[in-house]
């Protein structure tokens, strides 16, 4: 007897559920491919399931047909990510599973890759197997909204972060900033960098604090060394600092580190994909960096964690931004809002 329509959709997302928990674990490692997911079902039973850990290595297709072995002929294949049909550093994965005998295939969305987009699905029908899109999509995409991004627009998804007072300060009128919040909020930012394929800082912030602005947290789940080092960007117009190994500045040390000299802030994030497959990027910089991001509209998600504490109307300002009326003001919706120790996270999206 066929499964209810009602019933099926009930099924489909909750095997889609458990494919982006696979596909969770490689949220950190994976760059710059999509962390990706996948259960292999037969009836109600999962009977194979994989995701894909790193560049180079198989995708989650592969891993979950190799748990399933024989059980995955007649099998429903869950994926967050439409399978590849391309031949890359690995083998196309709807080949893959269509060698295996799956009957059925549901997809949260399709891959905007160039490569990809639409094929995959096309070499699954054409090999009489049934298809299914638009299972949690939302749900998988936020997994990988750089790289979406990136294969739609040929941009990165920019998140800003800021660490402010209750009354919007950032460091005292001397600099002094360390510590605004709380040591919960820090480690919170670390998952953030761990995502990140750049980190964009200015030469200001680097004089001035002297950041490591590095991946070191061992509460993330996986070892810090399969974690790729996120690229560290310095803007720096006035070329004053450079690589060097006896440096008093720790980024300047790095041999990661990227100086960009030019003024145009969409020039450099377009650089960012194309030639450096950063599609996630990091800004952890000053008021007046911070200001050009905002006013430019370059940014995707602000995240902002707020301390209890007042610094007073001589501290430094989060942001160096300046309407001359009301209509001139930047707008954002609250997206997420939770308490991160002592201190609040506020996640916005622009208007």
């Amino acid at each position: 007897m066929p499964i209810p329509n009602h019933a099926q959709a009930a099924q489909d997302s909750y095997f889609m559920m458990l494919a982006i928990e696979q596909a969770k674990r490689s949220q950190y490692t994976a760059r710059p491919n999509p962390a990706v997911g996948c259960v292999l079902v037969q009836g109600a039973d999962v009977v194979g399931q994989g995701f894909h850990p790193q560049a180079g290595q198989p995708h989650a297709e592969v891993f979950a047909l190799k748990d399933a072995g024989a059980q995955a002929a007649g099998a429903t294949a869950y994926v967050t990510l439409e399978p590849c049909s391309h031949t890359g550093r690995t083998p196309p994965c709807a080949l893959a599973l269509i060698d295996a005998g799956v009957k059925r295939v549901v997809i949260a969305g399709l891959d905007p890759n160039p490569q990809v987009a639409g094929r995959g699905v096309s070499l699954l029908e054409q090999s009489g197997i049934e298809v299914s899109v638009g299972i949690l999509t939302a749900q998988a995409e936020a997994l990988n909204l750089g790289f979406l991004k990136a294969m739609r627009t040929q941009m990165p998804y920019v998140r800003l972060k800021i660490a402010t007072s209750l009354d919007g300060r950032t460091a005292m009128p001397t600099g002094e900033s360390k510590w605004i919040t709380g040591i919960e909020a820090r480690e919170d930012v670390q998952k953030i960098r761990a995502k990140s394929g750049a980190i964009i800082t200015g030469s200001v912030t680097v004089i001035t604090d002297n950041p490591q602005l590095n991946v070191r947290s061992s509460q993330l789940g996986v070892a810090l060394e399969q974690i790729p080092s996120p690229m560290i960007v310095v803007l720096d117009r006035r070329e004053r600092l450079k690589h060097d190994l006896q440096s008093d500045y720790q980024l300047c040390r790095r041999a990661n580190t990227y100086y960009w000299r030019e003024d145009s802030l969409h020039a450099l994030l377009k650089t960012l994909v194309s030639e450096h497959q950063c599609y996630d990027v990091l800004v952890e910089a000053g008021a007046s960096v911070a200001g050009s991001f905002l006013s430019q509209q370059l940014v995707d998600e602000l995240i902002v964690y707020q301390a209890p504490c007042i610094l007073g109307s001589q501290a430094r300002a989060m942001v160096d931004f300046n309407p001359l009326s009301l209509v001139q003001q930047l707008r954002f919706d609250y997206h997420t809002f939770e308490k991160v120790g002592t201190d609040i996270k506020l996640t916005l999206l622009p208007i």
